[in-house]
């Protein structure tokens, strides 16, 4: 197996299933070494009976390419310093990190308990942050050496994150957050030469099959357009020293579309020499308004 990836190693979290499957599938079939994150857990976090990594390791080897299966809490600083440990002992480098591990607890905001906000916030945000630090200081550790990496690092946020969604306030904030994470992970790594970026990908996995059930089904003939299979090529390409020169961006990417989000930048603004009243403020406010643009919907509106 050889392609654009050829001589990397990657880890990819929450890999056992949907897209962390695609994008481990995808970058062994580009020459990958794949380390395969995941606890096994049920849609809702808790523990399951099976062991999807070691499924995919399996499926990895069989069609020649080499990986080895990680089942550790990466939320937890242990088992995101182990993850990138197996990397380095198994095949004595790390060069891609993709953030992917993730699950729902979808409430309504009044019914919304503490417990699944912070289940979900541990998992989306701290999942990521954890895996990124251990991953970064790796990678700073050998910049200091003088053997400047060519690293990646390729988060997942969604279009949750970007616009909102109904039913989703937990969710919705860890992804939001997860963008300010890489805008700020791209600009402090850069000088280590890791690249950062993010996803907001939409595709038929446990977390969307439900939940949007009318969208997310499989169509009897013709292109799949949610298929998670989709997202991948443009992950295994920003894991690629092939994406050299892109980081800090967001893309939104569904079936053949690819879109690079913009995120906020102002827009029109209002300035005097003085300090607004009240009224002046809301007047000028009115004013402003009519002149923005509408902002996109929130999901589930």
């Amino acid at each position: 197996m050889s392609g654009i990836c050829d001589g990397r190693v990657v880890v990819v979290t929450g890999a056992g299933r949907g897209l962390g499957r695609a994008h481990a599938l995808a970058f062994a079939a580009e020459g990958a070494r794949v380390v395969v994150n995941d606890l096994g857990v049920g849609l809702d976090g808790t523990p399951g009976p099976d062991s999807p990594a070691a499924a995919v390791v399996a499926e990895i080897r069989a069609a020649g390419g080499e990986a080895v299966a990680h089942g550790a809490d990466i939320a937890t600083t242990d088992g995101a310093a182990s993850l990138v440990r197996t990397a380095l002992t198994t095949y004595g480098r790390l060069d891609t990190l993709v953030n992917n591990a993730g699950f729902l607890r979808d409430r309504m905001l009044v019914n919304l308990d503490e417990d699944d906000w912070d289940a979900v916030l541990r998992v989306h945000l701290k999942g990521h942050f954890l895996p990124l630090k251990h991953a970064a200081a790796h990678w700073r550790a050998e910049a200091k050496a003088g053997r400047t990496p060519a690293a990646r690092i390729v988060n997942t946020s969604s279009g949750a994150g970007l616009l909102g969604s109904v039913g989703q306030g937990n969710y919705s904030a860890a992804k939001a957050a997860i963008v300010a994470l890489t805008l700020v992970a791209a600009a402090e790594l850069a000088r280590y030469n890791v690249q950062v970026n993010a996803i907001a990908p939409a595709a038929r996995t446990r977390m969307t099959e439900h939940t949007f059930a009318d969208t997310m089904t499989a169509p009897a003939a013709g292109f799949d357009t949610m298929a998670p299979d989709n997202v991948s090529p443009l992950v295994v390409w920003l894991g690629s020293t092939a994406g050299t020169g892109v980081t800090g961006r967001v893309f939104e990417t569904e079936g053949g579309r690819i879109t690079v989000m913009e995120g906020w930048h102002p827009g029109p603004t209002a300035q005097q020499g003085q300090r607004w009243t009240p009224a002046g403020a809301g007047e000028a406010v009115r004013k402003l308004l009519a002149q923005a643009a509408t902002p996109g919907a929130v999901y589930g509106t």
